[in-house]
């Protein structure tokens, strides 16, 4: 925003007279709904701007006068769960309500139905995206953890604590595209299955760095403990493994920093439809893993606050009844394995920190 007032001939003028709006996806997207008749966000979005203070649930001036940002360019902040304008007629022949707005990532939490604090879930896509649920309570630290609102509804906001994995689902298209290794994604599994374990091979999958609890852009991937019995099964596996010890590093920077216990995590994504995965990323983690029928859970969560605004739904705990899972998978490593796993994992992450890459 800035960026724009400072450099796009006219843009400041044009601001301060009254003529332009800056938000997120969400607002532009109730503008064009509305037909330029509301210009609104919800709390959760607007957390994301970096403008807006999540404890006071204002846009913060000290912020606006730093950046020099026009507070009229902004749009009003509300719940995320409340009307925030009805349809143009024009477009669907009749007035639709608009009741629901959220995060990417704090709608899937919410389409998991984890209302209550320390329930966490994580998203396995690209990326992978984990997000506790704090409570009214946000837990603000310099660990790599970002600090949101995850929702408001009523009178009340619940805070979230997210930690970012930035290879997940990358790194079996990475099998795929780059390695040859295998033919489609869902080839994964079966021949992972190949082999009873990874073979003491590790593979650290810092394609462009790593994020929590690690936070080094210098880092890159790695393969290591090579043998001669090493095959690409062997590899494939290893590459699996690595997606369920990075989300146990996350899981357990959340636990430490605000002192909740993690009882079971909540699965979506695409690489959550994976069995070995799950299973492993049960045995590594010790608690239980619960993967829904319907993983599509960010426009699930965003249905589900809608139907609270419009009384589809009474409750959050209305919403826990119509809740169903595809599976559960139960932890079956002992204590002493999963701790001389996680001992070797942690060895192969410090070899990949701080790697040059300046070219030679």
């Amino acid at each position: 925003m800035k960026w724009i007032l400072d450099n796009v001939e006219g843009a400041r003028e044009r601001a301060e007279r009254g003529e332009l709006c800056f938000g997120t996806v969400d607002s532009w997207l109730i503008w064009k709904l509305t037909g330029g008749a509301e210009h609104k966000t919800d709390y959760s979005n607007a957390a994301r701007t970096m403008l807006y203070n999540i404890k006071e649930l204002k846009w913060d001036e000290e912020l606006l006068s730093l950046f020099n940002i026009p507070r009229s360019m902004l749009p009003e902040v509300q719940p995320s769960s409340s009307v925030f304008g009805y349809t143009d007629k024009a477009l669907f022949g009749e007035e639709i309500v608009i009741g629901g707005a959220c995060g990417d990532q704090q709608a899937a939490l919410f389409g998991q139905c984890a209302t209550n604090e320390g329930d966490i879930k994580n998203t396995y896509g690209t990326g992978a995206f984990l997000l506790m649920n704090t409570g009214d309570t946000p837990h603000i630290s310099d660990s790599g953890l970002l600090t949101t609102i995850a929702w408001g509804i009523g009178e009340e906001v619940t805070y979230a604590v997210e930690g970012s994995v930035f290879t997940c689902g990358a790194a079996i298209q990475w099998l795929r595209d780059g390695m040859k290794l295998i033919e489609s994604a869902q080839d994964s599994e079966y021949y992972a299955k190949k082999v009873k374990g990874s073979g003491g091979v590790m593979v650290v999958p810092a394609f462009t760095g790593l994020g929590a609890p690690w936070w080094d852009p210098y880092a890159r991937g790695i393969i290591i403990g090579i043998t001669r019995a090493t095959n690409k099964y062997h590899i494939i596996r290893a590459t699996l493994e690595s997606l369920a010890y990075q989300t146990s590093d996350v899981v357990s920077l959340m636990r430490d920093v605000t002192g909740i216990e993690v009882s079971s995590l909540c699965v979506d994504g695409g690489a959550s439809a994976n069995n070995l995965l799950m299973q492993f990323q049960s045995d590594i983690l010790g608690i239980p893993i619960e993967r829904p029928t319907c993983i599509e859970t960010t426009a699930l969560g965003a249905a589900y606050l809608c139907g609270l605004t419009v009384g589809v739904y009474k409750s959050t705990e209305e919403l826990k009844e119509n809740k169903r899972l595809e599976a559960v998978f139960q932890p079956n490593m002992e204590n002493e394995a999963r701790e001389a796993n996680l001992s070797r994992w942690r060895e192969a992450v410090k070899r990949t920190l701080g790697w040059n890459t300046s070219q030679v």
